[in-house]
Protein backbone atom coordinates (compact mmCIF):
# COMPACT_ATOMS: atom_id res chain seq x y z
CA UNK A 1 0.00 0.00 0.00
CA UNK A 2 1.46 2.87 -1.41
CA UNK A 3 -1.38 5.42 -0.04
CA UNK A 4 -5.07 5.65 1.67
CA UNK A 5 -7.08 8.64 1.73
CA UNK A 6 -10.77 8.64 2.52
CA UNK A 7 -13.01 9.75 -0.21
CA UNK A 8 -13.36 8.35 -4.03
CA UNK A 9 -9.65 8.25 -5.44
CA UNK A 10 -8.27 6.72 -8.22
CA UNK A 11 -5.45 6.03 -10.89
CA UNK A 12 -5.13 7.66 -13.70
CA UNK A 13 -1.99 7.16 -15.71
CA UNK A 14 2.02 6.31 -14.52
CA UNK A 15 4.40 8.79 -15.05
CA UNK A 16 6.97 7.40 -18.06
CA UNK A 17 10.05 6.49 -15.88
CA UNK A 18 7.42 4.74 -13.04
CA UNK A 19 8.04 6.44 -10.38
CA UNK A 20 5.39 8.43 -10.19
CA UNK A 21 1.61 7.89 -10.44
CA UNK A 22 -1.02 10.54 -11.03
CA UNK A 23 -4.12 10.15 -9.15
CA UNK A 24 -7.75 11.82 -9.12
CA UNK A 25 -9.91 13.04 -6.00
CA UNK A 26 -13.63 12.78 -7.29
CA UNK A 27 -15.66 14.94 -4.98
CA UNK A 28 -18.68 15.71 -7.63
CA UNK A 29 -19.00 16.21 -11.42
CA UNK A 30 -18.68 19.50 -10.81
CA UNK A 31 -15.64 19.12 -8.10
CA UNK A 32 -12.15 17.27 -8.29
CA UNK A 33 -8.65 16.98 -8.17
CA UNK A 34 -5.44 15.97 -9.69
CA UNK A 35 -2.11 14.97 -7.84
CA UNK A 36 0.96 13.43 -8.51
CA UNK A 37 2.06 10.74 -6.40
CA UNK A 38 6.13 9.98 -6.00
CA UNK A 39 5.55 6.14 -5.17
CA UNK A 40 9.07 5.69 -3.48
CA UNK A 41 8.58 8.80 -0.75
CA UNK A 42 4.62 8.35 -0.95
CA UNK A 43 4.24 11.93 -0.94
CA UNK A 44 1.21 13.74 -2.53
CA UNK A 45 1.13 17.24 -4.49
CA UNK A 46 -1.57 18.55 -5.91
CA UNK A 47 -1.93 19.46 -10.06
CA UNK A 48 -3.06 23.00 -10.58
CA UNK A 49 -3.27 24.18 -7.10
CA UNK A 50 -5.85 27.14 -7.43
CA UNK A 51 -8.22 28.16 -4.87
CA UNK A 52 -11.67 27.40 -7.28
CA UNK A 53 -14.00 24.12 -8.07
CA UNK A 54 -12.73 22.49 -10.89
CA UNK A 55 -14.40 19.70 -13.01
CA UNK A 56 -11.56 17.07 -14.50
CA UNK A 57 -11.90 14.28 -16.68
CA UNK A 58 -8.79 12.37 -18.02
CA UNK A 59 -5.62 12.83 -17.85
CA UNK A 60 -2.14 11.46 -18.55
CA UNK A 61 1.25 12.41 -18.60
CA UNK A 62 3.17 13.88 -21.30
CA UNK A 63 5.68 10.88 -22.94
CA UNK A 64 9.05 13.39 -21.93
CA UNK A 65 7.32 13.52 -18.53
CA UNK A 66 7.57 17.23 -18.02
CA UNK A 67 4.06 17.92 -18.37
CA UNK A 68 0.26 16.29 -18.52
CA UNK A 69 -2.45 16.48 -20.95
CA UNK A 70 -6.10 16.85 -18.90
CA UNK A 71 -9.10 17.87 -19.46
CA UNK A 72 -11.24 20.29 -17.24
CA UNK A 73 -13.57 22.76 -17.22
CA UNK A 74 -11.99 25.72 -15.21
CA UNK A 75 -12.28 28.98 -17.06
CA UNK A 76 -14.63 26.97 -19.57
CA UNK A 77 -18.54 26.09 -19.60
CA UNK A 78 -17.17 22.67 -21.07
CA UNK A 79 -14.74 20.21 -20.42
CA UNK A 80 -12.01 21.49 -22.50
CA UNK A 81 -8.11 19.77 -23.46
CA UNK A 82 -5.21 21.31 -21.18
CA UNK A 83 -1.70 20.79 -21.42
CA UNK A 84 -0.19 21.20 -18.04
CA UNK A 85 3.34 22.13 -17.15
CA UNK A 86 4.68 20.58 -13.78
CA UNK A 87 7.99 22.43 -13.80
CA UNK A 88 5.93 26.35 -14.05
CA UNK A 89 2.36 25.63 -12.86
CA UNK A 90 1.36 26.73 -16.31
CA UNK A 91 -2.01 25.68 -18.15
CA UNK A 92 -2.42 25.85 -21.79
CA UNK A 93 -5.65 25.18 -23.85
CA UNK A 94 -5.58 23.37 -26.57
CA UNK A 95 -9.37 23.01 -27.69
CA UNK A 96 -10.00 26.52 -27.09
CA UNK A 97 -11.65 26.52 -30.33
CA UNK A 98 -14.34 24.06 -29.75
CA UNK A 99 -17.13 24.60 -27.52
CA UNK A 100 -18.04 21.07 -26.64
CA UNK A 101 -17.08 18.54 -23.82
CA UNK A 102 -13.20 16.16 -24.61
CA UNK A 103 -14.53 12.92 -23.48
CA UNK A 104 -11.52 10.72 -24.65
CA UNK A 105 -7.65 11.33 -25.68
CA UNK A 106 -4.58 9.67 -26.53
CA UNK A 107 -0.71 10.60 -27.28
CA UNK A 108 1.66 9.20 -29.90
CA UNK A 109 4.25 7.37 -29.00
CA UNK A 110 6.56 9.98 -30.44
CA UNK A 111 4.45 13.03 -29.16
CA UNK A 112 3.77 14.56 -32.14
CA UNK A 113 -0.03 13.78 -32.69
CA UNK A 114 -3.35 14.13 -30.09
CA UNK A 115 -6.15 12.69 -30.95
CA UNK A 116 -9.71 13.29 -29.36
CA UNK A 117 -12.67 12.84 -29.04
CA UNK A 118 -15.33 15.66 -28.77
CA UNK A 119 -18.97 14.71 -27.55
CA UNK A 120 -21.28 17.55 -29.86
CA UNK A 121 -24.57 17.35 -28.72
CA UNK A 122 -24.49 13.71 -27.57
CA UNK A 123 -22.24 12.68 -30.80
CA UNK A 124 -18.94 11.84 -30.73
CA UNK A 125 -16.28 13.41 -33.17
CA UNK A 126 -12.98 12.59 -33.43
CA UNK A 127 -10.32 14.97 -34.11
CA UNK A 128 -6.24 13.84 -35.16
CA UNK A 129 -4.39 17.41 -34.02
CA UNK A 130 -0.52 17.51 -34.48
CA UNK A 131 0.38 19.08 -31.49
CA UNK A 132 3.75 21.11 -32.92
CA UNK A 133 1.10 22.94 -35.51
CA UNK A 134 -2.16 22.76 -34.23
CA UNK A 135 -2.90 21.54 -37.24
CA UNK A 136 -6.23 19.28 -37.77
CA UNK A 137 -5.66 15.82 -39.93
CA UNK A 138 -8.54 15.46 -42.51
CA UNK A 139 -10.57 12.77 -41.50
CA UNK A 140 -13.09 10.22 -43.30
CA UNK A 141 -16.91 10.63 -41.86
CA UNK A 142 -17.97 8.50 -38.81
CA UNK A 143 -21.69 7.13 -38.40
CA UNK A 144 -23.75 8.64 -35.57
CA UNK A 145 -23.02 7.24 -32.53
CA UNK A 146 -20.07 6.79 -29.79
CA UNK A 147 -16.12 6.70 -30.15
CA UNK A 148 -13.92 5.55 -27.28
CA UNK A 149 -10.84 3.73 -26.20
CA UNK A 150 -8.65 5.52 -28.34
CA UNK A 151 -5.10 4.05 -28.86
CA UNK A 152 -2.14 4.96 -31.29
CA UNK A 153 -0.21 1.96 -32.29
CA UNK A 154 3.69 1.66 -31.32
CA UNK A 155 4.90 2.46 -34.94
CA UNK A 156 2.37 5.71 -34.80
CA UNK A 157 0.52 5.16 -38.51
CA UNK A 158 -2.74 3.94 -37.12
CA UNK A 159 -5.21 5.11 -34.62
CA UNK A 160 -7.87 2.36 -33.05
CA UNK A 161 -10.73 2.57 -31.12
CA UNK A 162 -14.25 1.35 -30.42
CA UNK A 163 -17.28 2.59 -32.95
CA UNK A 164 -20.78 1.82 -31.40
CA UNK A 165 -23.72 2.86 -32.96
CA UNK A 166 -27.19 2.46 -33.32
CA UNK A 167 -27.00 -0.01 -35.90
CA UNK A 168 -23.66 -1.73 -34.62
CA UNK A 169 -22.62 -2.94 -31.17
CA UNK A 170 -19.62 -1.62 -29.89
CA UNK A 171 -16.58 -2.96 -32.17
CA UNK A 172 -12.75 -2.07 -32.74
CA UNK A 173 -11.80 -0.24 -35.87
CA UNK A 174 -8.61 0.97 -37.16
CA UNK A 175 -7.61 4.16 -38.61
CA UNK A 176 -4.72 3.95 -41.20
CA UNK A 177 -3.47 7.64 -40.82
CA UNK A 178 -1.25 7.98 -44.11
CA UNK A 179 -4.15 6.02 -46.11
CA UNK A 180 -7.00 8.23 -43.65
CA UNK A 181 -9.00 5.14 -44.14
CA UNK A 182 -11.06 3.37 -41.49
CA UNK A 183 -11.13 -0.60 -41.21
CA UNK A 184 -13.34 -2.34 -38.94
CA UNK A 185 -11.60 -5.31 -37.04
CA UNK A 186 -14.02 -7.21 -35.58
CA UNK A 187 -17.79 -7.89 -36.06
CA UNK A 188 -19.79 -8.78 -32.83
CA UNK A 189 -22.22 -10.99 -32.13
CA UNK A 190 -25.86 -9.64 -32.78
CA UNK A 191 -28.02 -13.30 -32.71
CA UNK A 192 -28.18 -12.97 -36.86
CA UNK A 193 -30.34 -10.07 -36.67
CA UNK A 194 -30.16 -7.63 -39.75
CA UNK A 195 -29.07 -4.40 -37.89
CA UNK A 196 -29.22 -2.28 -41.33
CA UNK A 197 -33.12 -2.31 -40.15
CA UNK A 198 -31.96 -0.57 -37.09
CA UNK A 199 -33.27 2.89 -36.92
CA UNK A 200 -30.70 5.60 -36.72
CA UNK A 201 -32.57 8.48 -34.28
CA UNK A 202 -32.72 12.83 -35.50
CA UNK A 203 -31.43 15.29 -32.86
CA UNK A 204 -34.23 17.69 -32.13
CA UNK A 205 -35.13 20.47 -29.92
CA UNK A 206 -38.04 21.84 -28.43
CA UNK A 207 -38.47 25.34 -26.58
CA UNK A 208 -38.97 25.01 -22.43
CA UNK A 209 -40.85 27.33 -19.84
CA UNK A 210 -38.00 29.09 -19.39
CA UNK A 211 -35.40 31.79 -21.46
CA UNK A 212 -32.00 32.28 -21.87
CA UNK A 213 -30.98 36.14 -23.26
CA UNK A 214 -34.43 36.99 -23.79
CA UNK A 215 -34.98 33.83 -26.02
CA UNK A 216 -36.60 30.35 -25.18
CA UNK A 217 -34.52 27.90 -24.02
CA UNK A 218 -34.56 24.93 -26.17
CA UNK A 219 -33.71 21.11 -24.86
CA UNK A 220 -31.87 18.50 -27.14
CA UNK A 221 -34.01 15.23 -27.44
CA UNK A 222 -33.16 12.17 -29.98
CA UNK A 223 -35.77 10.84 -32.28
CA UNK A 224 -36.39 7.29 -33.00
CA UNK A 225 -39.46 7.29 -35.50
CA UNK A 226 -40.93 3.78 -36.41
CA UNK A 227 -41.29 3.23 -40.09
CA UNK A 228 -45.12 3.52 -41.84
CA UNK A 229 -47.31 6.75 -41.62
CA UNK A 230 -48.12 6.89 -37.87
CA UNK A 231 -49.47 8.05 -35.75
CA UNK A 232 -47.46 6.29 -33.23
CA UNK A 233 -47.55 5.52 -29.51
CA UNK A 234 -44.70 7.38 -27.58
CA UNK A 235 -42.51 6.22 -25.38
CA UNK A 236 -40.42 9.05 -23.30
CA UNK A 237 -37.12 7.39 -22.18
CA UNK A 238 -35.77 9.77 -19.27
CA UNK A 239 -31.47 8.83 -18.32
CA UNK A 240 -30.32 8.64 -14.91
CA UNK A 241 -27.61 10.07 -13.05
CA UNK A 242 -29.01 12.95 -12.65
CA UNK A 243 -26.01 14.24 -14.28
CA UNK A 244 -26.07 11.44 -17.26
CA UNK A 245 -26.78 12.11 -20.85
CA UNK A 246 -28.59 10.01 -23.90
CA UNK A 247 -26.17 9.55 -26.20
CA UNK A 248 -27.16 7.25 -29.17
CA UNK A 249 -25.59 3.95 -28.89
CA UNK A 250 -26.84 0.01 -30.03
CA UNK A 251 -29.73 -0.14 -27.75
CA UNK A 252 -31.85 -3.59 -28.87
CA UNK A 253 -35.02 -2.78 -26.76
CA UNK A 254 -35.50 0.50 -28.51
CA UNK A 255 -35.28 -1.24 -31.87
CA UNK A 256 -37.65 -3.99 -30.39
CA UNK A 257 -40.37 -1.17 -29.69
CA UNK A 258 -39.56 0.74 -32.97
CA UNK A 259 -39.76 -2.78 -35.36
CA UNK A 260 -41.55 -4.21 -33.37
CA UNK A 261 -44.09 -2.64 -31.14
CA UNK A 262 -44.28 0.34 -33.69
CA UNK A 263 -43.54 2.63 -30.87
CA UNK A 264 -41.67 6.10 -31.12
CA UNK A 265 -38.88 6.68 -28.92
CA UNK A 266 -38.20 10.21 -27.82
CA UNK A 267 -34.43 10.25 -25.37
CA UNK A 268 -34.64 14.01 -23.71
CA UNK A 269 -31.52 15.76 -22.07
CA UNK A 270 -33.62 17.96 -19.45
CA UNK A 271 -31.47 20.30 -17.88
CA UNK A 272 -29.21 19.01 -15.22
CA UNK A 273 -27.87 16.62 -18.16
CA UNK A 274 -23.94 16.37 -18.70
CA UNK A 275 -22.60 17.35 -22.17
CA UNK A 276 -24.19 20.73 -22.50
CA UNK A 277 -22.01 22.78 -20.09
CA UNK A 278 -21.51 23.12 -16.24
CA UNK A 279 -24.19 26.20 -16.35
CA UNK A 280 -26.62 23.81 -17.93
CA UNK A 281 -25.57 20.92 -15.16
CA UNK A 282 -26.33 23.19 -12.48
CA UNK A 283 -29.88 23.75 -13.56
CA UNK A 284 -31.50 21.22 -11.29
CA UNK A 285 -29.80 21.37 -8.31
CA UNK A 286 -31.37 21.81 -5.34
CA UNK A 287 -34.73 23.64 -5.42
CA UNK A 288 -34.31 23.70 -8.68
CA UNK A 289 -34.96 19.96 -8.90
CA UNK A 290 -38.52 19.68 -10.40
CA UNK A 291 -37.63 22.36 -13.27
CA UNK A 292 -36.29 19.36 -15.04
CA UNK A 293 -39.36 17.76 -14.58
CA UNK A 294 -41.28 21.02 -16.63
CA UNK A 295 -39.24 20.22 -18.95
CA UNK A 296 -40.82 16.60 -19.73
CA UNK A 297 -44.16 18.56 -19.28
CA UNK A 298 -43.06 20.81 -22.22
CA UNK A 299 -41.74 17.93 -24.44
CA UNK A 300 -45.39 16.49 -24.21
CA UNK A 301 -46.20 19.87 -25.67
CA UNK A 302 -44.02 19.32 -28.10
CA UNK A 303 -45.57 15.48 -29.31
CA UNK A 304 -49.11 16.81 -29.09
CA UNK A 305 -47.77 19.04 -31.87
CA UNK A 306 -46.14 16.36 -34.45
CA UNK A 307 -49.36 14.87 -36.57
CA UNK A 308 -47.20 11.27 -37.21
CA UNK A 309 -47.24 10.90 -32.79
CA UNK A 310 -50.13 10.06 -31.07
CA UNK A 311 -50.44 12.58 -27.96
CA UNK A 312 -53.09 10.55 -26.44
CA UNK A 313 -50.57 7.25 -26.11
CA UNK A 314 -47.63 8.38 -24.61
CA UNK A 315 -45.88 6.26 -21.71
CA UNK A 316 -42.56 6.98 -19.74
CA UNK A 317 -40.05 4.98 -18.55
CA UNK A 318 -36.58 5.40 -16.87
CA UNK A 319 -34.08 3.74 -14.11
CA UNK A 320 -32.55 5.19 -10.93
CA UNK A 321 -33.08 9.10 -11.01
CA UNK A 322 -34.71 8.57 -14.33
CA UNK A 323 -36.53 6.68 -12.10
CA UNK A 324 -37.91 9.03 -9.80
CA UNK A 325 -38.41 11.53 -13.11
CA UNK A 326 -40.40 9.08 -13.92
CA UNK A 327 -42.51 8.17 -10.67
CA UNK A 328 -42.73 12.34 -10.71
CA UNK A 329 -44.19 12.98 -14.36
CA UNK A 330 -47.01 10.59 -13.40
CA UNK A 331 -47.43 12.81 -10.30
CA UNK A 332 -47.60 15.89 -12.59
CA UNK A 333 -48.72 15.02 -15.92
CA UNK A 334 -51.26 11.65 -14.54
CA UNK A 335 -53.73 13.12 -17.34
CA UNK A 336 -51.65 12.99 -20.04
CA UNK A 337 -49.88 10.00 -19.72
CA UNK A 338 -51.12 6.56 -20.56
CA UNK A 339 -48.80 4.48 -18.45
CA UNK A 340 -45.02 4.50 -16.73
CA UNK A 341 -42.02 1.93 -16.13
CA UNK A 342 -40.01 2.73 -13.39
CA UNK A 343 -36.65 0.63 -12.68
CA UNK A 344 -34.77 1.03 -9.33
CA UNK A 345 -35.74 4.83 -9.18
CA UNK A 346 -35.67 7.01 -5.68
CA UNK A 347 -39.25 7.61 -4.57
CA UNK A 348 -38.39 10.00 -1.60
CA UNK A 349 -35.35 11.95 -1.24
CA UNK A 350 -35.36 12.02 2.61
CA UNK A 351 -35.56 8.11 2.80
CA UNK A 352 -33.22 7.53 -0.05
CA UNK A 353 -30.48 9.98 1.58
CA UNK A 354 -30.76 8.19 4.56
CA UNK A 355 -30.26 4.85 3.39
CA UNK A 356 -28.25 4.21 0.32
CA UNK A 357 -24.61 3.50 1.46
CA UNK A 358 -23.00 5.56 3.20
CA UNK A 359 -19.80 5.63 0.67
CA UNK A 360 -22.62 7.08 -1.95
CA UNK A 361 -24.32 9.70 0.46
CA UNK A 362 -22.09 12.89 0.28
CA UNK A 363 -21.67 12.57 -3.72
CA UNK A 364 -25.52 12.49 -3.91
CA UNK A 365 -26.74 15.27 -1.33
CA UNK A 366 -24.09 17.64 -3.26
CA UNK A 367 -26.38 17.01 -5.87
CA UNK A 368 -29.98 16.84 -4.38
CA UNK A 369 -29.69 18.57 -1.19
CA UNK A 370 -28.50 17.42 2.45
CA UNK A 371 -31.94 16.10 4.13
CA UNK A 372 -30.17 17.16 7.51
CA UNK A 373 -30.93 20.64 6.53
CA UNK A 374 -34.55 21.52 8.19
CA UNK A 375 -35.85 23.91 4.87
CA UNK A 376 -34.41 21.31 2.72
CA UNK A 377 -35.57 18.60 4.01
CA UNK A 378 -39.23 19.87 3.84
CA UNK A 379 -38.95 20.78 0.43
CA UNK A 380 -37.32 17.37 -0.53
CA UNK A 381 -40.21 15.22 0.91
CA UNK A 382 -42.87 17.79 -0.32
CA UNK A 383 -41.33 17.00 -4.04
CA UNK A 384 -41.02 13.36 -3.17
CA UNK A 385 -43.71 11.34 -5.20
CA UNK A 386 -44.60 9.07 -2.08
CA UNK A 387 -45.90 12.02 -1.13
CA UNK A 388 -47.93 13.05 -4.30
CA UNK A 389 -48.75 9.42 -4.94
CA UNK A 390 -52.41 10.00 -4.34
CA UNK A 391 -52.51 11.68 -8.25
CA UNK A 392 -51.37 8.70 -10.10
CA UNK A 393 -54.35 6.78 -11.55
CA UNK A 394 -53.15 5.14 -14.86
CA UNK A 395 -51.06 2.07 -14.65
CA UNK A 396 -47.06 1.39 -14.17
CA UNK A 397 -44.71 -1.21 -13.68
CA UNK A 398 -41.92 -1.20 -10.70
CA UNK A 399 -39.09 -3.00 -11.21
CA UNK A 400 -36.26 -4.14 -8.43
CA UNK A 401 -33.39 -5.79 -7.64
CA UNK A 402 -33.53 -6.63 -3.60
CA UNK A 403 -29.96 -5.96 -2.99
CA UNK A 404 -29.33 -2.83 -4.68
CA UNK A 405 -26.94 -0.50 -2.26
CA UNK A 406 -27.56 2.92 -4.07
CA UNK A 407 -31.82 2.97 -4.97
CA UNK A 408 -32.31 0.77 -1.49
CA UNK A 409 -35.19 -2.10 -1.98
CA UNK A 410 -37.50 -0.02 0.22
CA UNK A 411 -37.80 2.56 -2.23
CA UNK A 412 -39.57 0.92 -4.68
CA UNK A 413 -41.71 -1.26 -1.96
CA UNK A 414 -43.08 1.80 -0.29
CA UNK A 415 -43.87 3.29 -3.97
CA UNK A 416 -45.71 0.31 -5.03
CA UNK A 417 -47.59 0.39 -1.04
CA UNK A 418 -48.77 3.75 -1.22
CA UNK A 419 -50.21 3.27 -4.55
CA UNK A 420 -51.93 0.65 -4.00
CA UNK A 421 -53.01 1.67 -1.17
CA UNK A 422 -54.80 4.50 -3.04
CA UNK A 423 -56.19 2.69 -5.22
CA UNK A 424 -54.02 2.70 -8.02
CA UNK A 425 -52.27 -0.54 -10.83
CA UNK A 426 -48.79 -1.39 -10.14
CA UNK A 427 -47.12 -4.58 -11.50
CA UNK A 428 -44.26 -5.19 -9.49
CA UNK A 429 -41.10 -7.23 -9.87
CA UNK A 430 -38.23 -7.71 -7.44
CA UNK A 431 -35.53 -9.75 -8.30
CA UNK A 432 -34.16 -11.30 -4.96
CA UNK A 433 -30.75 -12.00 -6.76
CA UNK A 434 -30.18 -8.75 -8.01
CA UNK A 435 -28.42 -4.65 -7.35
CA UNK A 436 -28.84 -2.13 -8.76
CA UNK A 437 -30.64 -3.38 -12.29
CA UNK A 438 -30.60 -6.29 -14.00
CA UNK A 439 -26.86 -8.42 -14.84
CA UNK A 440 -28.29 -12.04 -14.99
CA UNK A 441 -29.96 -13.07 -18.02
CA UNK A 442 -32.97 -14.58 -16.79
CA UNK A 443 -33.75 -12.12 -14.92
CA UNK A 444 -33.10 -9.54 -18.12
CA UNK A 445 -35.05 -11.61 -19.76
CA UNK A 446 -38.00 -11.84 -17.29
CA UNK A 447 -38.09 -8.05 -17.20
CA UNK A 448 -37.74 -7.42 -20.87
CA UNK A 449 -40.51 -9.53 -21.32
CA UNK A 450 -42.82 -8.07 -18.41
CA UNK A 451 -42.46 -4.66 -20.20
CA UNK A 452 -43.46 -5.38 -23.74
CA UNK A 453 -46.55 -7.20 -22.14
CA UNK A 454 -47.12 -3.95 -20.18
CA UNK A 455 -46.72 -1.66 -23.20
CA UNK A 456 -48.89 -3.75 -25.24
CA UNK A 457 -51.85 -3.71 -22.84
CA UNK A 458 -52.05 -0.39 -21.32
CA UNK A 459 -49.86 1.84 -24.11
CA UNK A 460 -50.48 0.02 -27.64
CA UNK A 461 -54.44 -0.55 -27.41
CA UNK A 462 -57.12 2.13 -28.39
CA UNK A 463 -58.96 4.29 -25.92
CA UNK A 464 -59.33 4.04 -22.04
CA UNK A 465 -56.72 1.90 -20.62
CA UNK A 466 -58.74 0.64 -17.75
CA UNK A 467 -60.87 -1.01 -20.87
CA UNK A 468 -57.68 -3.30 -20.88
CA UNK A 469 -57.35 -4.35 -17.15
Amino acid sequence: MVSSKPGFWYIADWSPDDTQLLLGNYVSINESYLYTLAVQERTLKQVNAVDKKIGYGGAAWGRDGKGLYLTSDENSDFKQLHYYDLTSGRLTTLTGDIPWDVNDFDLSDDGNLLAFVTNENGISKLHVREIRSGKERPLPELPVGQIYGLNFSPDDQKLGMVLNTPQTPGDVYVLELAQNQLMRWTRSEVGGLNTSDFIVPDLITYDTFDQVEGKPRTIPAFYYKPSGPGPFPVLISIHGGPEGQYRPFFRSSFQFYLNELGIAVLAPNVRGSNGYGKRYLLLDNGMKREDSVKDIGKLLDWVARQPELDAERVAVIGGSYGGYMVLACMTHFNDRLRAAVDIVGISNFVTFLENTKAYRRDLRRAEYGDERDPEMRAFLNKISPTTNAHRISKPMFIAQGANDPRVPATESAQMVKVIRENGGEVWYMLAKDEGHGFRKKSNRDAYSQTVALFLQRFLLSVGDETSMR
